[in-house]
């Protein structure tokens, strides 16, 4: 069940742009969770879906050290006998930049029905292009 605020006739989530060019992984993890949690928002209520939505650019421009390029693996299981696969994080931003944010950011929320439903609200693209201009999103400085 998803909570929405109505003020002055409109919902009060609003849309974020964040350019991800040349920034640490974690902390721009952590500020995408703030929004996507609603934290900076004097309104604020834990357990409530009352953030804004986050649209993320440039996630292929990370600034990512060598090490941990080749150090920080990925893993996923398809829950059959020898069923772990494994990628490297340097393999992972050259197949799939977008997974290297949305794992870090979902780390940094709620595993539960509410985390579920925040991370539906990130959207993530490689490049400088995204399809939600028509939610007029505001950059985040």
């Amino acid at each position: 069940m998803d909570r929405i605020f109505i003020i002055n006739g409109k919902p009060d989530n609003k849309w974020l742009v964040v350019d991800a060019d040349q920034q640490n992984v974690g902390r721009l993890a952590t500020q995408i969770a703030q929004y996507l949690l609603g934290k900076h928002k004097p309104t604020y209520t834990p357990g409530v879906a009352m953030g804004d939505y986050v649209v993320v650019i440039n996630a292929a421009k990370l600034d990512i050290a060598e090490k941990r390029l080749d150090t920080k693996m990925y893993h996923r299981h398809s829950n059959y006998p020898g069923g772990l696969k494994s990628v490297t994080m340097r393999e992972q931003m050259n197949k799939r930049p977008d997974r290297v944010i949305r794992a870090a950011v979902w780390g940094m929320l709620p595993h539960n029905r509410l985390g579920r439903q925040l991370i539906k609200r990130l959207k993530v693209y490689s490049g400088n292009e995204h399809p939600h201009e028509a939610q007029k999103p505001e950059p985040v400085a």
